[in-house]
C-alpha cells in the first residue's frame, strides 16, 4: 500500500506546528487514544497526555525541525531529520532524530516513536 500524500502533507505539517508551538493544531493530528513513545521516557496515551507535554512538561523551549528523508511503507511514516533549538534551562541543542508515525484509517496518526542520536557536530 503506497502512502497518500495527504498523510505525508499532514507528518510535514505536524513539525511546523511543534516549532510554532501550535499545541492544539499539533495534538489535533493524533486520534483520540493515539500513543507517543520514546525510549528512557514515559510513554503518553492520549491526546490528553500529549497536549500535557507539549504545554507543561516539555524540556525544550525553543526550536527548529529540519527533515531530511521521508520515507512511507503501508501506514507508517519514518522521518529522518535534525533538531536545533534551546532547552528550558538556557542550554542550546542540536541533534538527530528518527520518528515513526501509524496512520490510522481516518488520516490521523495513531502512534508516534522517537529516537535521538549523538549530537550533532
Amino acid at each position: 500500500m503506497v502512502m497518500s500524500e495527504e498523510a505525508l502533507t499532514r507528518v510535514r505539517r505536524y513539525y511546523e506546528l511543534v516549532d510554532k508551538r501550535d499545541v492544539a493544531g499539533m495534538v489535533a493530528l493524533f486520534t483520540p487514544d493515539a500513543v507517543y513513545d520514546r525510549p528512557g521516557y514515559d510513554t503518553f496515551k492520549g491526546r490528553a497526555a500529549l497536549d500535557e507535554f507539549y504545554r507543561a512538561d516539555r524540556v525544550i523551549a525553543d526550536g527548529r525541525h529540519t527533515l531530511r528523508a521521508t520515507v512511507c511503507d503501508g501506514t507508517t511514516i519514518a522521518v529522518q531529520g535534525d533538531f536545533e533549538g534551546v532547552l528550558k534551562s538556557g542550554e542550546n541543542v542540536r541533534l538527530r532524530f528518527a520518528d515513526f508515525f501509524e496512520v490510522a484509517p481516518d488520516g490521523l496518526f495513531s502512534r508516534r516513536d522517537t529516537y535521538f542520536f549523538a549530537p550533532m557536530v
